[in-house]
């Protein structure tokens, strides 16, 4: 699995997107994108990307969650590439299939799992590669580094789950990858909200 980090507007707010392929970019990869960002910015970098001789420069969208800066592009990215299916748990206009928590589909050259994970927001996914331990974690809040404030059960349930998973890498909605110590960070956030006030 190729992870390409796509630059940013420098003009626009905008979170990371990721485009991924398989190592070889044989037929039965799935090109994916992974968020698709604010604007059309990402277009000429992709189209410069080398992605397979006769497949789909983009097969499959997944949205992490519905936020402007995430998913704004969802129509002119659509437009341009016109891909198989967009995986969103959001309202937003264009979604073609439902991420529901367990799903697994192919992305690249590898089999992805949805992970249902509401916190930052009630749509929030992650995106979780068993095979090489990767995560897409969205803006989901895996780096918290003290105690206090107020969290939901759900999102401490979600986080539960997380920190029982063989992460190895984390790519976040918004930071630079975590390539080193992924899961002793999530114990960690898990164990400070658990110690935070936890609400029903």
């Amino acid at each position: 699995m190729k992870i390409t980090i796509l630059k940013k507007d420098p003009k626009v707010y905008c979170a990371n997107v990721y485009f991924v392929q398989g190592d070889w970019n044989t037929m039965d990869d799935v090109n994916t994108l992974i968020d698709v960002g604010t604007n059309d910015f990402i277009i000429k970098e992709l189209d410069d990307i080398a992605s397979g001789v006769g497949k789909k420069k983009i097969s499959n969208i997944i949205l992490t969650h519905e936020h402007f800066d995430h998913a704004a592009a969802l129509p002119v990215i659509t437009q341009y590439y016109s891909p198989d299916k967009i995986y969103g748990r959001g309202s937003i206009k264009g979604i073609t299939d439902f991420a529901n928590d367990g799903i697994k589909l192919r992305v690249a050259d590898e089999i992805a799992e949805i992970l249902y994970t509401p916190g930052h927001s009630n749509d929030s996914i992650c995106i979780y590669f068993e095979r090489t331990g990767v995560l897409f974690s969205g803006d989901t809040p895996l780096n918290i580094k003290s105690t206090g404030g107020s969290y939901n059960l759900v999102f401490l349930e979600a986080l539960d789950r997380l920190r029982k998973l063989n992460i190895t890498s984390i790519y976040s909605g918004h930071d630079e990858p975590i390539l080193v110590g992924a899961k002793e960070l999530i114990e960690t956030t898990y164990k400070n909200v658990k110690n935070s006030n936890v609400v029903i």
